[in-house]
C-alpha cells in the first residue's frame, strides 16, 4: 500500500550514520541523495529521512518497523544500534502477543523515534 515514508530529522548527519549501521543488516543501504533528504532501500528507497523544515514543524516521534531476512538479521541490527549508542527499548526476543514468531528488536533513533526490526519466520 505505500510506496515511501519520509522521517524530519534533527540532525540529518548523526541520523544519516545511524540508519547507514542499523538498516545494512537488513539488506538496505542509502540508494539516492537529493536536497538534503537520503532515500534508503534494498532497490529503490523505500525509507527517507530529511531535515525538519522548520520551527513550525517540528519532529514528532514515529514507530517505523523494518522487515528482516531472518532472526540473525534482527540481532545483526540491535548490534549494529547498540554500536551506534541507541537507547534500548526491548532487546531481541519473540513477541507471542503479536503473532507466534515475531522476533524483533526495538531502539531509538538519535531524535527518539521507536525503531523496530522484526521477523516473522519460525526459528
Amino acid at each position: 500500500m505505500l510506496d515511501h515514508v519520509e522521517i524530519q530529522v534533527a540532525d540529518p548527519e548523526k541520523s544519516a550514520a545511524f540508519y547507514d549501521a542499523v538498516l545494512a543488516p537488513l539488506g538496505a543501504s542509502r540508494r539516492i541523495e537529493h536536497r538534503q533528504r537520503i532515500g534508503y532501500g534494498p532497490g529503490r528507497p523505500e525509507f527517507w529521512i530529511g531535515p525538519v523544515v522548520g520551527p513550525e514543524s517540528p519532529s514528532r516521534e514515529a514507530h517505523l518497523g523494518f522487515a528482516a531476512p531472518g532472526r540473525d538479521a534482527v540481532d545483526a541490527f540491535y548490534a549494529a544500534a547498540v554500536a551506534q549508542g541507541a537507547p534500548v527499548l526491548h532487546r531481541p526476543k519473540v513477541w507471542p502477543q503479536y503473532h507466534d514468531s515475531y522476533y524483533a528488536a526495538f531502539v531509538r533513533d538519535p531524535d527518539g523515534n521507536n525503531v523496530e526490526a522484526l521477523c516473522e519466520n519460525p526459528a
